[in-house]
């Protein structure tokens, strides 16, 4: 009699086992075993225009003067793989996008050689960036494309984009890594990062003659959820 009692015992207990799992059981721990794993963290991410590159007069460009001669200038022409951003559309957002950046560098030596090209002033990505993409010509050389940005901190960070060793229009995208800071749990009304600007580093291999490099279409994918769901009552500080 014991001994079936004890099979009917184990035969409920395992039957009731397999119904928790089944169902998602909530144990007196709180924890749903179905969600562990699961990340719930909420997330609106849009891509945005950064640049179009309109108007060379907001950018500079500079690379030491005994290394070489820089020059930009705007030029008609846009990737045919380009494609609008799709909330710009529906909002009706009709900005002009007829040029691309062109900078031209003249070198006076081989040697590993290095050229900026910046925006007047620091462009603010708004909300906590993903990834930062731009259309560029890199005419098949062996040189490195890095970008140049600004943490929540108001530190300088550079991330390699990728070699030029390509020909015609290619989308380079890089990724921003957890480790730059973009936000602090005490400030909830201002995050992003700042873009500064392009780095080449050339290489020394072909670094001579004239090099022609060509940008369009700097945009970012961005997590807007916590500018969007703002309180909209609270205060702006920087006061």
């Amino acid at each position: 009699m014991k001994k079936i009692s004890l099979s009917v015992l184990l035969l409920v207990t395992l039957v009731l086992s397999v119904y928790a799992q089944s169902t998602g059981y909530k144990s007196n721990t709180g924890i749903d075993p179905t969600k562990i794993g699961v990340d719930s963290a909420q997330q609106l991410l849009k891509e945005i225009s950064v640049s179009k590159f309109e108007d060379a007069g907001f950018w500079g460009a500079s690379m030491p003067q005994d290394e070489g001669i820089i020059s930009l200038r705007a030029l008609p022409g846009s990737p045919l793989g380009k494609k609008p951003i799709k909330d710009e559309q529906e909002i009706g957002i009709k900005e002009a996008d007829k040029y691309v950046l062109g900078v031209r560098v003249k070198f006076f030596k081989r040697g590993f050689n290095t050229a900026y090209i910046y925006p007047v002033k620091p462009l603010p990505i708004e909300g906590i960036t993903k990834t930062i993409s731009v259309w560029v010509v890199g005419r098949n050389y062996n040189h490195t494309l890095k970008i140049v940005i600004e943490d929540f901190l108001g530190n300088k960070k550079e991330l390699t984009v990728g070699k030029l060793n390509f020909m015609g229009w290619k989308k380079m995208t890089v990724a921003i890594p957890p480790s730059i800071v973009q936000s602090e749990y005490h400030y909830t009304n201002k995050m992003g990062i700042k873009f500064l600007g392009f780095k080449i580093d050339f290489d020394p291999m072909e670094a001579y003659g004239t090099y022609y490099i060509y940008f369009d279409g700097l945009r970012a994918v961005t997590d807007l959820f916590p500018e969007t769901y703002r309180d909209k009552d609270d205060m702006t500080d920087g006061w």
